[in-house]
């Protein structure tokens, strides 16, 4: 069943309020359903579909604007959505399945409650042991007993000052006395998307074009989930996306051929001379910069916002980070999982015997990276009436409040699901891929990359 064009969904409201749409577009989307997809405590489902509505909706206003008529319809299927929010879980690479959480990743037993560890990366589970004092070699059942003697806010505060990642489990919004509740990070009121206009006319807007953002050129400094996967959807739109790497920083090459569609990827260091030198005579002709780093992480290396645009007039730039740009855990390293434990959604998705729980998807990097990409294509249309620059500014804690705090269940309809309908075959540098199709379009819109994944760091630092 689809739900009517007209009929307003809240979620889908208050999403495109928040990147700056005009209300009345949104009657140009309606969603198709498949069932309870996405199941869970908290409204999931209703938040995977907005994100990827508004982000469908965004493209085909860009389009409009560059000359293609009246904003052409929207319709989401709820079934592509859920199979593209556990995409790398759908992933095969000469039918290999990717590698799960590490073991030292996940859910332990503190002295007096609950702590999420990330231990992922190599340099992570490294800082995470030495906080411990721990070797190297440590292994699941010892790293449990550790941390069972200790409590838990005192086993984040060790990992966090190693540069390391734990977060205690902090309760659901409105219990109290729970262990680690004082002092827990709160995701309420956080905004869902900020944004502010930046420089003058930059004298750059885009001519008519087949794709919404064909033409745009994108820098994409992001790694993991969320920033991925939001430049993935601008390739698929038409962007030419150039994710940039320091060499010193190894990717996951799962995590990569997943996210990577689309884009080309290039290793540049940016302390260097050479390096910088390349960075800047791409930035000399960039539309759009999105980094993924903690708020000021790329600060000493000039790619502060305000110094972007001053370099490059009507640059939109994108800064997405894990807790938020202010208070005091918005210079700490985290990830969804973190996001979710430390926010109070674990302690909601627990099972009957309280172990904390998560989300059935990584529904905050996922929903995230769709409304990043939002942004990104609703300031461009912005930018073609008055040729000024953008700062956005989006969080994974953000996305959690909304989740936890502003989304209304809906009904689901439709019948059974089946994620097959929404999976293919692609060669890739890694291998023959089998994996997820985009879950954003329009009417008429692209159903599919031109490419998948290249190899990660294989590209030439150069726009085609």
């Amino acid at each position: 069943m689809i739900t009517p064009s007209g009929v307003r969904d809240e979620a889908t409201a208050r999403a495109w309020q928040a990147i700056g749409g005009a209300p009345e577009l949104t009657e140009r989307v309606s969603y198709r359903g498949a069932g309870e997809v996405l199941p869970a405590a908290l409204p999931v489902r209703e938040l995977a579909r907005a994100t990827v509505g508004v982000c469908s909706l965004a493209a085909a206003e860009l389009l409009a604007t560059r000359g293609h008529g009246p904003v052409p319809p929207v319709t989401v299927d709820e079934g592509a959505v859920a199979t593209s929010f556990i995409s790398e879980r759908h992933l095969l690479v000469d039918d290999r399945a990717p590698t799960p959480f590490a073991p030292l990743s996940g859910f332990w037993r503190a002295a007096d409650g609950w702590v999420r560890t990330h231990a992922n990366y190599p340099h992570h589970r490294a800082r995470l042991l030495a906080a411990l004092g721990m070797a190297e070699d440590t292994g699941p059942d010892a790293l449990a007993e550790r941390l069972a003697a200790m409590p838990a806010r005192e086993i984040e505060e060790r990992v966090y000052a190693e540069g390391g990642l734990a977060v205690a489990v902090a309760p659901a919004p409105g219990d109290g006395g729970e262990p680690g509740a004082e002092g827990a990070f709160r995701a309420a009121g956080l905004p869902l998307a900020e944004s502010s206009v930046l420089g003058g006319d930059g004298g750059r807007r885009l001519p008519e074009g087949h794709l919404p953002a064909s033409g745009v050129r994108v820098l994409d400094l992001t790694r993991v989930i969320a920033g991925p996967v939001a430049t993935r959807t601008l390739a698929l739109f038409g962007a030419d996306v150039l994710r940039v790497d320091s060499p010193d920083l190894e990717e996951d090459p799962d995590s990569h051929t997943d996210t990577g569609m689309g884009k080309r990827s290039t290793l540049l260091d940016l302390g260097t001379d050479e390096g910088r030198a390349s960075f800047e005579a791409l930035l000399e002709t960039a539309d759009v910069v999105v980094t993924g780093y903690r708020p000021g992480g790329l600060d000493r290396h000039g790619l502060a916002a305000e110094e972007l645009v001053a370099r490059r007039p009507g640059l939109v730039v994108a800064q997405l980070c894990a807790w938020g740009g202010t208070g005091p855990w918005a210079r700490r390293r985290g990830f969804d999982s973190l996001v979710q434990a430390a926010s109070g959604i674990a302690a909601i998705e627990s099972g009957p015997e309280g172990r904390p729980g998560a989300l059935p998807a990584q529904a905050l990097d996922h929903g995230t990276g769709y409304l990043l990409a939002a942004g990104v294509l609703r300031a461009l249309t912005d930018r073609q009436t008055d040729g000024r620059g953008r700062h956005l500014r989006f969080s994974l804690a953000g996305t959690a409040g909304w989740l936890m705090n502003d989304i209304a269940p809906v009904p689901s309809d439709g019948g059974g699901y089946d994620p097959a309908a929404w999976l293919t075959e692609s060669p890739s540098a890694y291998g023959r891929l089998r994996h997820a199709l985009p879950p954003v379009s329009y009417e008429g819109g692209p159903a599919g990359w031109e490419h998948a994944s290249t190899r990660w760091g294989g590209d030439t630092a150069a726009w085609l």
